[in-house]
């Protein structure tokens, strides 16, 4: 396993006055809107998300969408085809597109809990701000993590103080989302980012490749008709594609049909053999080499655990 670390973020002290610390203010905003929720993401306004947790998590397996994940207190881990990504207070990380990862808290407790913010990119609302940068070389790459700035703490700070006041979110958080946006175009991995907003750009085009393996992940998969529908030629996608998601497409689709089948496995009462026929296996033997590969355990192991009572916290 790879593991990629960022540097330590030194340059977030205190805000330009020199008395609000603003992660602290960040933690604080996160706990009180997660207030009630802990171990849950809650969902505050469109696109954004908060989330708190008390106490290091197992791995889990998840779709990961285009976003900027702030971290204002605690360790995250996130996963990608066996390459590590860890981050922690003051940093944050940017997916580009559709990515079957996994991730935990590596650092959490009651009094030092693990808090984060989570905001979408919308590709329609990064594009209009495209006209006012300059032109970057391009970025490929699916997850990177870097230090956040005061400059871009501050707006996302001010968009959490407004989240439980609707006629401020109504007014007021367009705008902030907007400098948000022209925080991460303008800083350190604005690159990457602008490629998200690109409608003709090769993010997009890798992009309608992977909804198509999301929804036909029980298909068989051939990389000639993905670089078809990508608009390009067939070593030209498999680079591009290996560039921007760390996998080849077949290696992608295996990702997505393992992550559909815990899905399958957690909600339906179903064997570890049918399910593997679902998401497109032709051999359960095959498909419980690679789940236990994948997760460290068999699906019936995972069957059986996800069946378990679950003891509520607090009790």
């Amino acid at each position: 396993m790879s593991l990629i670390l960022a540097p330590t973020c030194a340059i977030l002290s205190k805000w330009s006055t020199g008395e609000v610390d603003p992660l602290d203010e960040l933690r604080t905003l996160i706990i009180r809107h997660a207030a009630g929720q802990r171990g849950h993401s809650v969902h505050l306004i469109d696109g954004v998300q908060v989330s708190r947790r008390d106490e290091p998590t197992e791995l889990t397996a998840s779709i990961a969408q285009p976003s900027v994940a702030i971290v204002a207190s605690g360790v995250k881990l996130t996963m990608l085809n066996g390459v590590a990504y860890e981050y922690g207070v003051g940093q944050f990380l940017v997916t580009s597109l559709d990515l079957p990862v996994v991730g935990q808290a590596l650092k959490a407790s009651p009094d030092e809990p693990f808090t984060v913010v989570s905001l979408r990119l919308d590709p329609v609302e990064i594009a209009p701000l495209l006209l006012e940068t300059p032109a970057l070389p391009p970025q490929y790459g699916g997850l990177v993590v870097s230090d956040a700035t005061p400059e871009l703490l501050d707006p996302v700070v001010r968009l959490l103080r407004i989240a439980d006041r609707p006629d401020d979110v109504r007014v007021l958080a367009p705008g902030i989302r907007r400098e948000i946006l022209w925080r991460l175009l303008t800083g350190e991995q604005g690159a990457l980012v602008r490629q998200i907003g690109l409608a003709d750009g090769m993010l997009a085009h890798i992009s309608e490749a992977i909804r198509w393996i999301r929804r036909h992940h029980n298909e068989p998969v051939r990389v000639a008709d993905l670089a078809e529908l990508a608009g390009m030629s067939e070593s030209t996608f498999h680079r591009h594609f290996r560039a921007a998601t760390s996998m080849t497409p077949i290696q992608f689709q295996k990702q997505i049909r393992l992550q559909e089948a815990r899905i399958l496995l957690r909600t339906q009462a179903t064997t570890a053999a049918d399910v593997a026929y679902q998401v497109g296996y032709t051999s359960p033997a095959h498909f419980t080499r690679e789940y236990h590969k994948a997760f460290g355990r068999t699906p019936g192991e995972d069957r059986t655990n996800f069946l378990s009572p679950v003891v509520a916290e607090g009790s």
